[in-house]
């Protein structure tokens, strides 16, 4: 009855302070603002692919496997652990023996994952404490950082330990018969000379309470820890967004602000206008953005895999979250305090993230894709962009030039509307025109979306001619908007300014249905994106698909074959453009149209799902990068050179661009072209003369 009694007290006790601690979240959480969850049978999937199959912890297939085994190893020992809560306070011993098979199923799965937990704690105390990983290194990794992670490490290693000493020590206090299966504890107790029951009984009893004590004081430590994630990564995954990587939250206020503004007559009232255009401090963000925060593990994995922190500049992903709790917890501390109203002169931007940090972000969704707990790190920094430019009309000069140019000239560029359709005077086949069409009452199949830099970039002129060549001879029904294209707002809404982005995409949706546009091919990822994600937010769906993928099944039924033999004695490695790959999965379409021409291929070491940013996302193309110990793009020629390729094959404009200054800058030139898979094609195909190389591509655009 003491014991019991004692057991109730520190039960007791840890339920009390654990519920003063969540009164602190609980008022956080209130500081936040709302967001919307669907799709319940999607999301309970996920759960089990992700949080419960470690999915993404399996990216990183060694160290993943000692990550999930301590996963697994918690789910199957805190069922243990609830025996254990209940003969504490009945008195009992193992009071779910009546379960039978199932009691023994999970008394054995909990002995052997004790066993398993130990190893792998062990492996991660000697990679933190002896073996100098990069992604534990980091401005944001304070020393009280590194010491919670040591904490609790060791917590869980005694756990175990205990655990196993409980078991074992229960085996020797010789019980007839033994109640539940313990396999390793069996081999360890046989091991062991056999002594006076009675001791092992004290020990066993002793191993008890310390592995009880151990997590009253581990379930109070985690909420102060980094290891939160114990307990908010599964409901973290089962709330963590179901889109595609690419497409960006829609602003619905600004999206109906513009559309009163376009259409008067039609929109009746836009709404009150939000308090403020996007992420300023902690208190801007939803309860899901907050969510993220506390999930955090602290990896390091999105930070490592970051094309600007890898190439020296300031931006961290994980600084993002580690920061944001931080902001968190002394604003709510100081509001609850002094009043919800109370404002102590500090923000998220500004005084922990820096403008610099937000603008070194290429968008690429490298972190996202990596997260183990699902966090999307490029939303926050999406939204604090939003605020620079609605806000405080604070963006590099570079970028206002791009959106003055997108506003007057429908293009990033100073080229004005009637200079879109130049690029087809070197043609020797006549271009489709969708107005021409029209006049004539005809109705072509597919748009072809040239995109600005098809039509503008001299570079980029030769893609959008080999395109329109395949299409000609594979007699698809197509036709351009011509004149009438104009920027789809990407390159704005990257940059922040989505009042810049409706205002395009609300006047180009209205082109798309005066002609009952249902079906477009693009030349570019983004536009790609952009049209296939986020325009039917505004209200528009058609089907999009890009080249590569609408060629490759004109390859399979062999409409397009490759004979020319002008790459038989090349290596071709294609580079995965971040918007058409990790944002949209399309990986094997271009790799299975490079797969039809007469040469060798070859991978880089980072590839697909992996692969490295070329450091033109985000409108970095169109801004001057931040400062770092190197550019994105040399480190990512120097990954193509490193796999011997002679040609760099790419289906982006930008990734093009992006790769021939590379290829510039590391003098390569007579070493290795720079193409687009559709010229590759159109080459194969004995379609086109034109035979570019990197030597004789032309500068970059810029916005000026």
């Amino acid at each position: 009855m003491a014991g019991q009694l004692i057991f109730a007290a520190l039960l007791a006790a840890t339920l009390i302070v654990f519920s003063l601690t969540v009164r602190k979240y609980v008022f956080r959480f209130s500081l936040t603002g709302p967001h919307r969850i669907r799709h319940w049978r999607k999301r309970i999937g996920l759960m089990f692919q992700v949080a419960f199959g470690q999915s993404r912890i399996f990216r990183r297939p060694v160290i993943g496997f000692f990550h999930a085994l301590t996963f697994w190893g918690f789910c199957m020992i805190t069922l243990g652990s609830i025996e254990m809560v209940v003969d504490g306070l009945l008195g009992t011993e193992r009071s779910f023996a009546g379960i039978g098979f199932l009691h023994r199923l999970f008394t054995a799965l909990g002995d052997v994952f004790a066993f398993l937990v130990l190893i792998s704690i062990s492996v991660f105390l000697v990679r933190r404490i002896v073996l100098n990983i990069r992604r534990f290194q980091g401005v944001e990794m304070k020393r009280k950082s590194h010491i919670d992670a040591l904490i609790a490490l060791v917590m869980i290693f005694l756990l175990m330990v205990t655990l196993l000493g409980f078991n074992t020590s229960y085996l020797l206090s010789d019980p007839q018969p033994a109640v539940g299966t313990y396999p390793v504890s069996a081999i360890l107790a046989s091991w062991m000379t056999p002594g006076d029951p009675g001791k092992a009984g004290f020990v066993m009893h002793l191993s008890w309470w310390s592995h009880i004590i151990l997590i009253f004081i581990f379930a109070n430590l985690l909420p102060y820890s980094k290891h939160f994630h114990v307990f908010m990564s599964i409901p973290n995954v089962l709330l963590s967004r179901l889109e595609p990587l690419g497409k960006a939250e829609n602003m619905t206020s600004v999206m109906n602000e513009v559309k009163a503004m376009l259409y008067p007559e039609q929109s009746g009232a836009a709404g009150p206008p939000p308090e403020r255009f996007g992420l300023l401090d902690a208190g801007d963000i939803s309860w899901k953005g907050y969510l993220d925060a506390l999930t955090c593990t602290e990896c390091g994995r999105c930070t490592d895999v970051c094309p600007a922190n890898r190439t020296g500049k300031l931006l961290s992903p994980r600084k993002l979250m580690i920061d944001l709790r931080a902001r968190m917890k002394e604003m709510s501390e100081g509001k609850m305090k002094n009043g919800r109203n109370f404002q102590d002169g500090k923000t998220y931007l500004g005084d922990y993230i820096s403008a610099e940090e937000i603008w070194a972000c290429t968008l690429c969704n490298a972190c996202a894709r990596e997260c183990p707990v699902n966090i999307n790190q490029p939303s926050l920094i999406l939204d604090m962009r939003r605020y620079l430019v609605m806000e405080k009309a604070s963006a590099p000069a570079s970028l206002n030039m791009m959106f003055s140019n997108i506003e007057n000239n429908g293009a990033p560029w100073q080229y004005g509307s009637h200079d879109r359709l130049n690029w087809v005077t070197c043609l020797d086949i006549p271009v489709p025109v969708m107005a021409n069409l029209a006049a004539q009452g005809r109705k072509p199949e597919y748009l072809l979306w040239i995109g600005c830099a098809g039509a503008f970039d001299d570079r980029y002129q030769k893609v959008a001619r080999a395109m329109i060549k395949i299409l000609h001879h594979l007699g698809v029904d197509y036709a351009v908007l011509g004149t009438e294209e104009t920027c789809n707002g990407d390159p704005a809404r990257r940059a922040g300014n989505e009042m810049l982005f409706h205002m395009q995409a609300l006047a180009l949706i209205e082109t798309f249905r005066h002609y009952d546009i249902r079906k477009i091919i693009t030349l570019c990822p983004h536009c790609f994106n952009t049209f296939l994600n986020e325009y039917p937010d505004l209200g528009f769906s058609s089907e999009v698909v890009h080249y590569a993928t609408f060629l490759e099944t004109h390859v399979a039924s062999g409409k397009l074959k490759s004979s020319a033999g002008h790459f038989k004695n090349d290596t071709i490695v294609f580079h995965d453009p971040c918007y058409l790959g990790r944002a949209n999965g399309v990986y094997q379409a271009p790799r299975t149209l490079l797969g039809t021409v007469n040469s060798d291929k070859t991978e880089m070491e980072r590839s697909k799902s992996f692969s490295f940013c070329c450091g033109a996302g985000g409108s970095q193309y169109f801004k001057e990068a931040e400062k770092g110990s190197t550019e994105v793009f040399i480190e990512r020629t120097g990954e193509v050179i490193a796999s011997g390729a002679t040609v760099i094959a790419s289906s982006c404009p930008f990734c093009l661009t992006m790769l021939t200054d590379g290829v510039k800058y590391l003098n390569k030139e007579g070493e290795i072209r720079n193409l687009d898979v559709a010229e590759i094609l159109a080459m194969e195909a004995g379609l086109t003369s034109e035979k570019p190389r990197s030597s004789v591509t032309g500068p970059r655009l810029s916005p000026g």
